[in-house]
């Protein structure tokens, strides 16, 4: 476990070099066209800061599964996942109005600085973010392409970039047109199957196979694996959202009751609740209480029908059928130990 656990930190570490480095210098690229765009170029910077680097992990480990050895090059790519992954949580806290990430402003809260005072502040700091994220895919598609793996690899994995795309967009779309409505907890796993669950391991992991070459049998494998860990993924989320710890998390917990947002925690909220406790709910729902009442009543009805404790089971038998496909692979030892490590990682984790 030691040695796994130290493998994983020095690929998280080469990971936020290449990215730190990488962005670093288009930023500088961007901000050199004009003194005003300084803001804008420090948030791009911003949104690649920190991260936990387990969409570039899956990447990684979907190569090296396939029996490739390690690469400098391979690492550069996997390291474009994570700016798919910054380009989704600008727009994303965008869409939601978030007001934290990593315990500090979001990007579209950040940027009100830069045009305080001008006419419609909030919604020109607004649409600043919207362009960060924007730029920040298209950074993606960049740093891939120039990966230095060769052209014929990049060719094998470049289709999956826009199955990747038209799933984490309608995944967005889904939430937000679901968002309001009465919870319904196949719905909810819709969303999160769409919005997070593809992006963050399946698709890393089937780009990673597909540049080295993978075949279907071993594809098919990690779909098996990948779209259940990715599941439990956000149901993990989705918990430490309400019932998590803002200095560990980074973020406020109120978000997700606040925006009535189609979380399965609220989904299976409502679907255990009667009818007096749905009325309770439906008062609270994106009710903004300064004094927290409404999220602590939300908290204490949730513990008291038992809802977390069903995310909790919900969370267990994905991690179970993830680790399932996982062991019928034909794959290097190496390769199954640091893909059971991510499960882990992934399903298991405190923020």
């Amino acid at each position: 476990m030691t040695s796994d656990r130290s493998g994983a930190d020095a690929l998280k570490a080469r990971v936020d070099d290449t990215l730190h480095r990488f962005v670093a210098e288009e930023a500088d690229r961007f901000a050199e066209i004009d003194p005003l765009l300084g803001p804008v170029a420090g948030q791009v910077e911003a949104a690649v800061a920190d991260g936990k680097r387990l969409r570039s992990a899956f990447c990684y480990w979907g190569w090296r599964a396939v029996g490739q050895p390690d690469s400098d090059a391979l690492v550069r790519a996997a390291a474009s996942m994570e700016l798919v992954h910054a380009a989704a949580v600008v727009h994303d806290d965008l869409i939601d109005d978030s007001p934290l990430r990593h315990g500090r402003p979001t990007v579209h809260r950040a940027l009100r600085a830069a045009v305080r005072g001008r006419p419609r502040a909030d919604a020109a700091a607004r649409s600043l973010a919207m362009l960060v994220g924007d730029l920040l895919m298209a950074l993606a598609g960049q740093l891939f392409t120039t990966s230095g793996l060769p052209a014929a690899y990049l060719s094998r994995a470049r289709p999956l970039w826009a199955v990747m795309a038209r799933e984490l967009v309608a995944g967005e779309c889904l939430e937000i047109l679901r968002t309001g409505t009465d919870p319904d907890t196949t719905a909810s796993l819709k969303v999160i199957r769409y919005k997070t669950a593809k992006y963050t391991v399946e698709q890393p992991l089937l780009i990673g196979g597909a540049l080295a070459g993978a075949g279907a049998r071993l594809r098919e494998g990690y779909r098996a694996y990948g779209l259940p860990l990715g599941e439990a993924f956000q149901l993990r989320d989705d918990l430490l959202g309400l019932f998590g710890d803002p200095d560990v998390t980074g973020k406020a917990n109120a978000d997700d009751v606040h925006g009535h947002r189609p979380t399965a925690l609220l989904a299976e909220t409502w679907r255990l609740a009667g009818d007096d406790e749905r009325e309770r709910l439906r008062s609270l729902f994106g009710r903004r209480d300064r004094g927290g009442e409404g999220l602590r009543a939300v908290r204490e009805l949730m513990l008291g029908l038992g809802a977390p404790a069903r995310i909790e089971d919900m969370i267990s038998a994905r991690v179970a059928e993830a680790l399932d496909a996982l062991h019928e692979l034909d794959v290097p030892s190496h390769a199954t130990a640091a893909l059971t490590a991510l499960a882990g990682s992934a399903a298991l984790r405190r923020s």
